[in-house]
């Protein structure tokens, strides 16, 4: 069966060539995450000022506050699959003192309450707030993509069953060992993919660019210059649309050219080597994996840190208190770019796979640059030699991260 769509305003091709049998082997293997059916979905924008509502929702956060006449309320910031719903508790008869050890407990409440509306903004006045502790799923309580995930895994798959040895066998080994936290994962708190899925979406969508560049393409650096164009128009219409008073939203391309210019220049320094394909895209499979341990949410398991470091003790994971996107207290000492190199090393060691000592480093120095600048989080490495494949990489990473 084949599938051909179109990426990154309809220029880059997505041409996803699966028979049936391998289609079913893949979601047999790699099941996608299930989703919730969507027909019982509180939208608060939906309901009208004065509403009293009945819903169960998720904690993100909360704070206590006080009112201008230093009286102390609770000021909560609830979610479900649509979005965040602001909300405040009023301190009648001692109810800040009463539900801040729930809050602290619980996740998941079961709340009543009364729908405001102030400048066009509306929010919750809770009224009563009840404690749940059923197993939860969290495409239920957490935002996440809106784009077919069985789509998105049939497409990831197809492009590693065609990568040679080793590349082969190190992707699959990293998906049997994370698949199923992989696929749910966001791919940030807030900046780009900050939702269930975001990960394996970002995935995808960079190994679509170096499919562009290195596959569809007869010269990558006439893909580069194709792709540049491409954001050169974007930016101008972004630019005509603000003077025309039509742009509602920020500038997304800017900053980003005179950046992918850089990246250009850097990668033509090494126009005479042949870059490597399957190197590559095992890298953009790695680059962000480190966030399994990063990020922290309802529904997240802790696995990712046993694998690492199964001899650790004194884990205190089962305590824990999930609830919405955030940094994982531990994760965050590290960071996912030196995961990803953790990562890849121990699969592997583990699968006992033979790479090269050459080709592991630059797999390494791909994941470890992948940010391009040290302010951003790179590692920045001196190596001349491997930083083709670093530019190459981050200039797909530039592009890809930006398209929401």
């Amino acid at each position: 069966m084949s599938n051909t769509q179109s990426y990154f305003y309809s220029n880059v091709p997505i041409n996803v060539e699966v028979s049936d049998l391998e289609r079913e082997q893949i979601l047999k293997q790699f099941p996608p995450p299930s989703l919730p059916n969507g027909k019982d979905t509180f939208n608060l924008d939906h309901e009208t000022a004065g509403n009293q509502v009945h819903v169960r929702l998720l904690v993100n956060d909360y704070q206590v506050q006080l009112t201008k006449t230093n009286k102390e309320f609770l000021k909560v910031r609830f979610s479900n699959n649509v979005g965040v719903i602001q909300a405040k508790i009023w301190d009648n008869q001692g109810a800040v003192e009463r539900i801040l050890p729930l809050l602290e407990q619980y996740s998941i409440f079961d709340v009543v309450g009364k729908v405001d509306e102030f400048n066009g903004f509306k929010s919750l006045t809770v009224n009563e707030l009840n404690p749940c502790e059923e197993e939860i799923n969290p495409f239920t309580y957490l935002p996440y993509t809106k784009q077919d995930l069985e789509g998105l895994t049939i497409e990831l798959f197809s492009y590693l069953n065609e990568l040679k040895s080793p590349y082969k066998e190190i992707s699959l080994a990293a998906m049997n060992q994370f698949w199923e936290q992989f696929s749910i994962r966001p791919a940030a708190k807030g900046y780009h993919h900050n939702y269930l899925g975001g990960l394996l979406k970002h995935t995808v969508g960079l190994m679509r660019f170096a499919r562009f560049i290195l596959k569809f393409e007869d010269n990558p650096y006439k893909a580069l210059m194709k792709l540049i164009n491409i954001v050169e128009k974007a930016h101008k219409n972004e630019l005509w649309a603000e003077i025309q008073g039509n742009q509602s939203q920020p500038f997304i391309w800017k900053g980003t050219i005179d950046h992918l210019y850089n990246m250009f220049y850097g990668a033509m320094k090494h126009k005479e080597s042949q870059p490597n394909y399957d190197l590559l895209m095992t890298s953009i499979l790695f680059h962000d994996i480190g966030k399994l341990l990063e990020y922290d949410h309802a529904g997240k398991t802790y696995d990712d840190f046993r694998f690492l470091f199964p001899t650790a003790t004194n884990s205190n994971f089962e305590n824990r208190k999930q609830a919405g996107i955030t940094m994982d207290e531990l994760g965050a000492m590290v960071g996912h770019i030196p995961y990803g190199v953790l990562i890849l090393s121990k699969i592997i060691e583990k699968e006992n796979i033979p790479v090269s000592m050459e080709e592991i480093h630059q797999m390494a120095h791909c994941i470890l640059c992948h940010h391009g600048l040290p302010e951003w989080g790179s590692v920045y490495l001196a190596s001349k030699k491997c930083m083709k494949w670093h530019l190459k990489m981050h200039a797909t990473c530039r592009l890809q991260l930006l398209l929401y």
